[in-house]
């Protein structure tokens, strides 16, 4: 690991001015440590590394330490990713290593990106922050500021982190500052996300923490930097940020399910009442995956004493999409006469959203293990996704779907390269969009979520 000369400036209860900050922050006198170098660490480090030509990357995976000292990037699928660190690896201004307490000895802003997941049991899992907060308070100096990104329960910073870098570093929590940042990047736009897409929040545990923050951020991106009143504040707003989408989709789903009952087509009726700007109704589909909407519910409801019904129901109508497809599969079948266990079926997506290789929580992976479980016989086709390992299904590729004698298709992910399919290849099998994509009249019956034919229809009783 490369050892860097720095002066003591610090940002945190600074004697010097704000400029004076300002420019011993961005001419690399501030060395910078960023933990975490996975799909979003690795472009945020990038971007610290662009502004301040001195930052040191960390990671517990070897491979990708020797990936980025070569110059090349682990991360795929983020434009000009590549080339950045390419670049920077090569002007020396971004360093990668896997001794964390060195680089944390170095360091004197610690940017937190660990991942957070949730345990089998829907509980939080914080035990990579916990590691990483250990290293830091091992090179923890009076002065040195950190700023958590990774998403976590709220008062996380307050109850948790800045106590244990207090308790292991041996120093007063007035000794050193503490902020939250929420990360808002998605996958497949990283780069152009935390560059200036959307408005950077900070929130820290006293007034200098936001101050600091608030002077980092303003160099870091674009767009505006929004302070708010605390760490536990901005924990908050990446949070209910998808609460509100989880809750959102979930009404959307309950809605697709009405539409045979209310003969109506439910997504034309959410596509019209979603024109104010008062209503924005997202849409139904087949299951929500991905790292961010299927755990950040459990981070509130499993660190709260209130009740949240809402959010439990709302979980609960997402979480059973995917066996609500199958069950529409099985009807669809069995009108054609077919039992779903002798039956082929192709799943046209593998990773949660469209373009992005992440499958984590993706649907695809319960409605396969379903469909096999059931007996049929299950084929994956995604053009993005590189590792499906776990997947109850064979995988093919995209132009070998007319090798394959299919008695149904289900769409489970709108990846682009699907539209170029020509169906007319395919022999004949039912198509069950869950994505609302094929909009084109094809030579196979197809059903879509929430269209008004995506449930049996039913006689009621009568007294009669």
């Amino acid at each position: 690991m490369r050892q860097k000369q720095h002066t003591a400036t610090q940002l945190y209860s600074s004697d010097s001015s704000q400029a004076a900050q300002r420019q011993a922050f961005t001419g690399g006198e501030i060395p910078v440590a960023v933990y975490g170098l996975g799909k979003m660490g690795l472009p945020l480090a990038t971007v610290f590394a662009t502004v301040t030509n001195n930052v040191t990357g960390v990671d517990i995976d070897p491979t990708v330490i020797e990936q980025l000292q070569a110059g090349d990037c682990p991360v795929q699928g983020e434009p000009g990713l590549d080339e950045a660190v390419e670049q920077l690896v090569a002007a020396d201004n971004l360093d990668a290593t896997t001794d964390s307490t060195t680089a944390a000895t170095d360091a004197r802003v610690h940017v937190v990106i660990v991942p957070t997941l949730i345990t089998d049991s829907d509980e939080p899992d914080l035990s990579a922050l916990d590691s990483v907060v250990s290293d830091i308070a091992s090179g923890l100096t009076p002065g040195d500021m950190v700023i958590l990104e990774s998403t976590v329960p709220p008062g996380t910073c307050r109850d948790i982190v800045g106590p244990a870098l207090a308790d292991r570093s041996g120093l007063d929590q007035s000794e050193f500052g503490l902020a939250f940042c929420p990360e808002r990047t998605a996958s497949g736009r990283a780069l152009r996300d935390i560059r200036g897409a959307y408005p950077k929040v900070v929130g820290g545990k006293d007034a200098e923490s936001t101050r600091v923050s608030d002077m980092i951020y303003s160099e870091i991106t674009s767009n505006e930097v929004v302070p708010v009143g605390d760490c536990t504040t901005a924990e908050c707003v990446k949070l209910f940020e998808g609460l509100y989408r989880d809750v959102n989709i979930a009404l959307a789903n309950e809605l697709a399910r009405l539409a045979n009952e209310l003969s109506i087509d439910v997504n034309e009726a959410i596509e019209a009442a979603s024109m104010p700007e008062y209503c924005d109704i997202h849409s139904p589909g087949p299951g929500v995956g991905g790292h961010c909407i299927p755990y950040y519910p459990h981070f509130v409801m499993s660190n709260t004493e209130t009740e949240t019904p809402l959010l439990r129901q709302a979980r609960d109508v997402n979480e059973e999409m995917p066996a609500h497809t199958v069950e529409l599969l099985e009807q669809r079948l069995a009108e054609q006469g077919i039992d779903l266990e002798e039956a082929t079926v192709g799943l046209l997506g593998i990773t949660y959203r469209a373009g992005v290789d992440e499958t984590r929580a993706a649907p695809s992976f319960p409605i396969a293990s379903m469909l096999s479980a059931a007996g049929s016989t299950v084929y994956a086709a995604d053009p993005v996704c590189s590792d499906a390992s776990g997947l109850a299904a064979e995988r093919i590729e995209t132009d070998e779907l007319s090798t394959v004698g299919f008695d149904a298709a289900v769409v489970v992910t709108a990846h682009e390269q699907f539209e170029s399919i020509d169906w007319n290849e395919i022999d004949e099998c039912i198509i069950l969009d869950g994505r609302r994509v094929i909009e084109d009249e094809l030579p196979h019956p197809v059903y879509t979520l929430g269209d008004g034919t995506d449930q049996p229809t039913t006689v009621p009783e009568t007294d009669q």
